[in-house]
C-alpha cells in the first residue's frame, strides 16, 4: 500500500493493520477485497511471475474464514486465477453481485446524463 494512503487512513483515526500472511488475518477479516496480479505494472516477466499465486482464494483458504453471513470475498472483475472457480458457490463470493449491481448502477447514471427517466 503507498504510504501515502496508509498516512490518508491513519489520519481519519482508522485502524489499519499490515500483513504478508492472508491466512493469518482471515478469522478477523469482514470484506476481503481481492484484485488481479496486474503483468503490465511489472518492470519484467521474472518480477511479475515471483508474486503471480502468492494469494489465491480457495475454499481450503476460505475454511479459515469467517462463516457466511460474517463475511464476504470482492472482485472488481475479470479475474486470472486470484480466485479459485471453485470457491464461486461459496455464499461469502460476493463479486457476481457486485458485478450485477454495478451494471444497474451504470445503466442508471446512464438514464439520468441522457436525461431519460
Amino acid at each position: 500500500m503507498p504510504q501515502e494512503v496508509k498516512d490518508f487512513v491513519a489520519s481519519r483515526n482508522i485502524r489499519q493493520r499490515e500483513t504478508r500472511n492472508l491466512e493469518e488475518v482471515l478469522p478477523d477479516t469482514d470484506v476481503l477485497y481481492m484484485t488481479r496480479i496486474q503483468k503490465e505494472r511489472f518492470e519484467s516477466e521474472e518480477e511479475y511471475k515471483k508474486v503471480c499465486g502468492q494469494y489465491v482464494v480457495t475454499p481450503r483458504l476460505m475454511s479459515r474464514a469467517k462463516v457466511p453471513g460474517k463475511m464476504i470475498v470482492m472482485h472488481p472483475m475479470p479475474r486470472l486465477d486470484e480466485i479459485s472457480r471453485d470457491f464461486d458457490l461459496d455464499p461469502r463470493a460476493a463479486y457476481f453481485r457486485q458485478a450485477e449491481n454495478g451494471m444497474y448502477l451504470r445503466m442508471a447514471l446512464l438514464t439520468q446524463v441522457l436525461g431519460q427517466n
